[in-house]
């Protein structure tokens, strides 16, 4: 060997310490957008490069800069996904959307892939929570989005968050605000980096994207998105507001919301968290109603969000894990390891939901017992969140009178039973 192997940069592993977080804030989703009628969707984790080429948009610093692309043995272009909106609308237009009874809820969690610089909560393969209504073209489906989205935040105890909102012009209002942005800027041509200038002729409206302090700079005083809405955007953006308002979503309005993808129309949001510093947002969204026309599909509005989930993990400080008993199982030695495996199966036969751990070294009852008070006074330490430990305490008296020793280490308290007795004595013990 050569050296030490490590984890690709922008890369990081998730042990059991971490995952169960992340698995728990999965499970709050599930549980959040499953009761507003919403149901999981898993796409590949990589598609045709052309997919992302037409939805995500040619110009943007996604497809530009940022896409992991390969060939296959067969020479066919491949990425793995950026982000996971075009690969849900292809998967709905190649089962045929049309013959699907609208609205269609989904929600997704999985991994993404962008070659970017790394940062705190920023990697090259990061992780997901998304949510796709499609089929609603009133500015309720928005509503009930962000809705929806503010009860999974304050479920995960995120209560310091806010939604900025803004409004994209569509169609020829569209092409009269990227004009009017263009004449802005374009006096400042000779000092914007290449980049700028290709997105100033190209797609003006990506500029929002630079994180060029000079080009943020001309940006200033910059025409308004909201100044150039046609009577019917306008509409769909006040009743948005009003809908916000009355479901008590707090939000403020920025023009400088735009989101670094083509397929926004109308709507675009970002919220953000006060814990994260200067690189504070958590999760984009808005509508897309444009999309599923231009990959095959028949005209179908749509709205939806993405998450960043390992940013997410990073805001939290309240624990969302269920707290869980743990029976740490203690024989005497390895003679005693049959009969202390079998009272562990019929313990978690009786209490599904607490952690039963088996000590299979064989180190005796002290030791053992010396580990387990370590997790009573440091929960911590374990993978779950840790309530409460029990000590089942099984030597060879217990074997051979087929007994069982609890202590509890909370309280001390310490009782010797026979074995029969197990579902008696632990019934009504805390889960």
């Amino acid at each position: 060997m050569t050296g030490k192997l490590k984890a690709p940069k922008g890369t990081h592993d998730l042990f059991p310490s971490d995952s169960e977080k992340f698995a728990a804030v999965e499970a709050t989703a599930r549980r959040v957008f499953g009761a507003h009628g919403y149901g999981e969707i898993r796409t590949p984790t990589f598609e045709s490069t052309e997919l992302f080429a037409r939805s995500v948009g040619e110009t943007t610093d996604i497809v530009h800069k940022e896409m992991y692309t390969f060939p296959d043995r067969k020479g066919r272009s491949l990425t793995l996904r950026p982000e996971n909106t075009a690969g849900v609308v292809r998967a709905l237009v190649e089962k045929g959307i049309q013959d699907i009874p609208k609205p269609i809820r989904l929600w997704y969690a999985g991994s993404q892939f962008r070659y970017e610089q790394p940062q705190a909560g920023r990697y090259r393969e990061f992780r997901q929570i998304g949510v796709e209504l499609l089929g609603v073209a009133s500015a309720a489906g928005d509503a009930e989005v962000l809705a929806m989205l503010f009860a999974f935040l304050g479920a995960l105890g995120l209560t310091d968050v806010a939604a900025t909102i803004n409004c994209i012009p569509r169609g020829d209002a569209r092409a009269a605000f990227s004009k009017a942005l263009q004449e802005h800027v374009r006096p400042h041509a000779d000092r914007l980096g290449a980049d700028d200038r290709k997105r100033l002729d190209e797609n003006p409206l990506r500029l929002f994207d630079s994180k060029d302090p000079e080009t943020r700079r001309f940006l200033e005083g910059a025409p308004a998105t909201l100044e150039f809405l046609d009577a019917a955007s306008r509409a769909h953006h006040e009743e948005l507001k009003n809908l916000l308002g009355k479901l008590g979503v707090r939000f403020t309005e920025s023009a400088g919301i735009v989101r670094g993808i083509d397929y926004y129309t109308l709507t675009v949001f970002e919220v953000t968290s006060d814990r994260l510093g200067a690189q504070n947002a958590i999760l984009g969204g808005g509508r897309y109603d444009d999309l599923v026309a231009e990959l095959g599909g028949p005209p179908t509005p749509a709205v939806g969000f993405a998450i960043g989930e390992d940013r997410l993990v990073d805001a939290m400080t309240a624990d969302v894990r269920e707290p869980r008993t743990l029976f740490a199982v203690i024989p005497d030695g390895p003679e005693d390891f049959p009969y202390a495996l079998g009272v562990a199966q019929e313990i978690r036969a009786l209490l599904p939901e607490v952690i039963v751990e088996s000590d299979l070294l064989g180190r005796g009852v002290g030791k053992g017992l010396s580990r387990a008070g370590q997790l009573a006074r440091e929960p911590g330490r374990h993978a779950h969140r840790i309530a409460r430990v029990q000590a089942v305490l099984l030597g060879s008296q217990e074997r051979e009178k087929e007994s069982v020793t609890l202590k509890d280490l909370t309280t001390g308290a310490q009782d010797t039973f026979p074995r029969r007795q197990l579902a008696e004595r632990l019934a009504g013990r805390e889960r």
